[in-house]
């Protein structure tokens, strides 16, 4: 649905170019929910911003659906956009107008829709987005999460193919920022559309996202599948965002005089449930002491992680039972 070819984005400040993303090959496919993370500054704003020419590449191009659209212009500009929904962190409400009113505006901008089919489409997405009570009230009267649906129905109203969202839940609170997330998941099983979130917490990648790509510098330092890239992160910037969704910032010096040597395993899909750990044990007589572990879903896989001190003079044929279970073991440095 998008691909990026050698895209880059300089910006010139005192009559010299400052590189914001250096050149960039990323294809997104049709119909998956794509999470782009990094740092303030990392680049991803800008990322996201190419794809519906907000930001036009220095270098490179841009494809949306097979096509060029680097140079689009005009008419042609207008047509691909309106293809393009777009979320934003502060919602970007017209204070002015009702909340139906709000999601009707790119409908009377485009034109060629009597108020009739206006009225309709707006019922319909305020009813999506859970909003119907609300259509007469004023964005001041709505909660930070009410107004994030407001943006999100008003992006769906000309039926895009793509819907770009940019940092949606920063401005949030966690258990909103969760209800909007699960909106979008749906929108995305509903309507099949391809959806796009930049975002600085991985916790919001792992809710929602198929695919994430990691930047640092304006340079993609790691892209994969979210269960691979969440439980095998191979970049620094990567296991920094790994580490604080974990609300795990060391790596083994936070058990000192722990005896035994230290693992990180990664479960993932039915082995989360297993009882694998007291088969092993009764099959070895190995100990462990269990040091921190986490059981949660990515997307829609279970996985789980536990920090074990494992000891005993079978341990080797309990490491190899437990990789023979399809548990990805790691050994932790202290």
């Amino acid at each position: 649905m998008i691909r990026f070819a050698a895209a880059s984005k300089s910006y010139r400040v005192d009559g010299a170019l400052v590189p914001a993303l250096q050149p960039v090959d990323l294809t997104i496919e049709a119909g998956e929910v794509f999470g782009i993370i990094g740092h303030s500054g990392a680049g991803k704003s800008t990322l996201l911003r190419l794809i519906n020419l907000l930001e036009r590449p220095t270098a490179g191009k841009v494809f949306i659906d097979g096509r060029d659209v680097t140079a689009a212009q005009g008419a042609e500009l207008r047509k691909l956009r309106s293809g393009i929904g777009m979320i934003f962190q502060h919602f970007n409400l017209l204070s002015s107008r009702t909340v139906a009113d709000n999601v009707a505006f790119p409908l009377r901008l485009q034109g060629g829709a009597d108020d009739a089919a206006i009225v309709a489409r707006v019922d319909e997405l305020l009813d999506l987005v859970g909003l119907t009570a609300h259509a007469r009230k004023y964005p001041a009267q709505l909660s930070g999460g009410q107004k994030q649906r407001v943006g999100i129905a008003r992006a769906l109203a000309s039926h895009p193919s793509i819907l770009l969202c940019d940092e949606a839940t920063s401005a949030l609170d966690p258990q909103t920022t969760a209800s909007v997330l699960e909106l979008l998941a749906d929108i995305n099983r509903r309507l099949g559309l391809t959806i796009v979130l930049i975002t600085h917490e991985m916790d919001v990648i792992r809710r929602v996202c198929d695919r994430v790509a990691v930047l640092d510098g304006g340079n993609v330092v790691e892209l994969g599948p979210v269960a691979d890239v969440f439980l095998h992160p191979q970049h620094p910037t990567t296991r920094r965002f790994v580490a604080e969704a974990d609300h795990r910032e060391g790596r083994g010096a936070e058990f000192p005089g722990v005896p035994g040597r230290l693992f990180r395993l990664s479960f993932r899909g039915e082995a989360t449930y297993s009882p694998l750990l007291s088969r092993v044990v009764r099959d070895t007589g190995v100990e462990y002491n269990l040091l921190s572990g986490r059981v949660d879903r990515i997307k829609d896989v279970p996985y789980g992680q536990l920090t074990l001190a494992m000891h005993g003079e079978r341990l080797d044929d309990a490491l190899v039972q437990i990789r023979d279970a399809g548990v990805d073991i790691e050994e932790v440095a202290r």
